[in-house]
């Protein structure tokens, strides 16, 4: 019998600067999630990647001084770049891409042509506002005092030749589609968002081409044109899985996506622009877009387009544990923003520290496993893990084992289990602290 498929993807991220703990947060909660699908049996993919097309990376690689191939190279590939930091948080993504990828270029290129001569790309002039630091167009009436309203920073008036994309010819369908698939976009305070302050007011057609910016995927057939980022980045989810290419297995096995887990303040690309697209491709949409709360510091997201950020690296010069860190943000729940002060991080990796010294004091000789006892511990996990993304509750699961009355080999092969979808180092930790105390 063929395995149950899972494909599960995090926005794929831009490196202008490394990346902050809010894409930590983020990427943690995705892994978690494919970890503990595959625990119940299913064929997992799990996608990540980096969007690295735009003039924010222009221009900051102009200022270093390298090319912004070279930029982003280092960013991503380079020492304690975007990899390193995945593979210091135990993030296990199955496929990572990037936008520079040979084979992402040539899918976008196919796939703007496609629309194009179906008639839904067509050619005009944009006027308008433009901000460069979040890569995104906006109208008069969506800005905030006359700035961005997602970053709060001025906007510059732009005006150049461009393609078009007819989102306003696809609105009434979407949300149509929207009202009538209501596990589409969750939680259920984010489809109120789009409706209410998108589609309702009405859509304007979008703006997918700009003959200002250089470093990006160029239109096949008119050249002078750069593909809008948002079109080049929003399309990895299925070019990642082969889409357009001369092995597309991937995709058939996989698409659709059965989550994009996605920061709120990129949930209407993901639910506005992002449908309508794969609509005009004649294909099926994600099952649901999950846009969790933000990691906010202050009293605002943690944003490098504000220059307000804080990397994993960081916490580690101050003598953090990369995976307290993963363990402060599974503590939270997705609905609910993650407030970071020091005195909680602090909190949280006290309560790691301590969770690791209890597990390093059950006796791996105190058994044998009961596999019976476990069952219920197991169910349990399952439920709280499956309920709506909560991994907080998982992160209790392990205090439930550890206060039962089973014995410590049963308790060690549960919390074994847990770390699995958890991977927060549990049983490895605790036998170094064992080994460390028999040679004291």
């Amino acid at each position: 019998m063929d395995q149950k498929k899972f494909y599960i993807t995090t926005p794929i991220y831009y490196p202008s600067d490394k990346l902050h703990i809010g894409h930590t947060y983020c990427t943690v909660a995705t892994d978690a999630m494919a970890r503990y699908k595959r625990l119940q049996g299913y064929n997992v993919k799990f996608l990540t990647g980096t969007d690295e097309h735009g003039q924010k990376i222009e221009l900051k690689a102009k200022e270093a001084g390298v090319t912004p191939q070279q930029f982003v190279d280092n960013i991503v590939e380079g020492p304690k770049g975007v990899k390193d930091l995945w593979k210091l948080m135990n993030i296990s993504y199955d496929r990572f891409i990037r936008t520079t990828d040979d084979y992402h270029v040539a899918a976008i290129q196919k796939i703007f042509k496609k629309m194009y001569e179906k008639g839904d790309i067509y050619k005009g002039t944009y006027k308008g506002k433009y901000c460069t630091p979040c890569e995104s167009f906006w109208t008069e009436s969506q800005l905030v005092n006359g700035c961005c309203p997602d970053c709060g920073r001025p906007v510059e008036k732009t005006r150049e030749e461009s393609y078009f994309f007819r989102l306003s010819k696809y609105q009434d369908w979407l949300i149509d589609y929207i009202k009538t698939h209501p596990d589409f976009i969750q939680p259920p305070t984010r489809t109120a968002e789009m409706l209410n302050n998108f589609l309702i007011p009405g859509l304007q057609d979008l703006c997918v081409s700009r003959t200002s910016l250089k470093w990006g995927i160029p239109v096949d057939f008119d050249p002078k044109h750069t593909v809008y980022v948002w079109v080049d980045a929003l399309t990895n989810y299925i070019n990642a899985l082969g889409y357009g290419s001369d092995d597309d297995s991937l995709f058939q096995k996989y698409w659709p996506a059965d989550i994009h887990l996605v920061g709120k303040e990129i949930v209407r690309f993901h639910t506005i622009i992002w449908p309508i697209m794969l609509h005009a491709l004649g294909l099926p949409l994600p099952k649901q877009v999950f846009g969790h709360g933000w990691l906010v510091m202050g009293g605002g997201k943690m944003s490098k387009s504000k220059g307000e950020f804080l990397t994993v690296s960081l916490l580690e010069q101050k003598g953090y544990d990369p995976l307290a860190y993963r363990y402060f943000c599974l503590q939270s729940h997705y609905r609910k923003a993650l407030v970071f002060t020091w005195e909680n991080l602090d909190n949280a990796a006290a309560a790691y520290t301590k969770l690791i010294a209890r597990i390093a004091a059950l006796d791996p000789a105190d058994g044998p496993v009961d596999q019976e006892a476990m069952k219920p511990y197991r169910e349990k996990f399952g439920q709280q893990m499956g309920n709506d993304l909560n991994t907080s509750m998982g992160v209790t699961a392990l205090f439930d084992v550890l206060k039962t009355k089973t014995n410590d080999a049963t308790k060690l092969a549960l919390i074994g289990d847990f770390d699995s979808v958890l991977s927060l180092g549990l049983l490895e930790k605790a036998a170094a602290k064992r080994a460390e105390a028999a040679q004291a």
